[in-house]
């Protein structure tokens, strides 16, 4: 199209008043909603602080937090040391040592020796746990994660298991049986 093209309709921007050039109307617009949201606190009681650690926080079912390695019925720990959890992490933050197992497990050729995650840097996506084919690691719904240092932040293979005993009665294993035996409420992992 040229520009001197008859059909070519030109548009002049609207002339502004002088209080549109001030951004006066946009900024008293802003007060405005800033003045109701302090209205609904002060007047409506609308709470939008939750008054921690008074009241703890619900998270959703949803939740992603603090990783945990699952035991099954014989109360040795879940993971078979296949190293898949650790190849599906994006923040390469899983490190695991494989060991030969025991010949008193015949269902497993290898376990895992040590399994580190460091917390700090997981981005709690869920990948490792999608990846694990036996249902070795979960992410628990713990949100209240805290540590003085780094090296208290990164989780070895006790400090997992050890979340797995704080939270195996409020949380069961989303999938297959747990260490008591019992069916969890789903019994087949879901396909996405």
């Amino acid at each position: 199209m040229r520009p001197d093209d008859p059909s070519l309709k030109r548009l002049t921007p609207p002339k502004l008043t002088w209080g549109e050039r001030t951004y006066l109307p946009q900024i008293v617009g802003g007060l405005i909603v800033t003045a109701k949201h302090i209205g609904g606190v002060m007047f409506a009681n609308k709470a939008i602080t939750v008054q921690y650690p008074e009241e703890q926080h619900i998270p959703s079912p949803n939740y992603r937090g603090v990783h945990r390695l699952n035991k099954d019925e014989e109360g040795r720990v879940k993971c078979v040391a296949c190293m898949l959890c650790a190849t599906a992490c994006p923040a390469h933050c899983i490190d695991i040592v494989g060991a030969t197992a025991p010949e008193s497990w015949p269902d497993r050729e290898k376990y895992c020796e040590s399994f580190v995650i460091d917390e700090l840097r997981c981005i709690y996506c869920g990948m490792c746990e999608e990846a694990c084919p036996v249902e070795a690691i979960e992410l628990t719904g713990l949100y209240d994660l805290t540590g003085l240092s780094r090296e208290q932040m990164i989780f070895d293979k006790s400090k997992l298991l050890s979340v797995f005993d704080a939270t195996k009665d409020a949380e069961p294993m989303k999938y297959g049986k747990g260490p008591t035996g019992a069916a969890a409420e789903t019994t087949t992992k879901p396909v996405l």
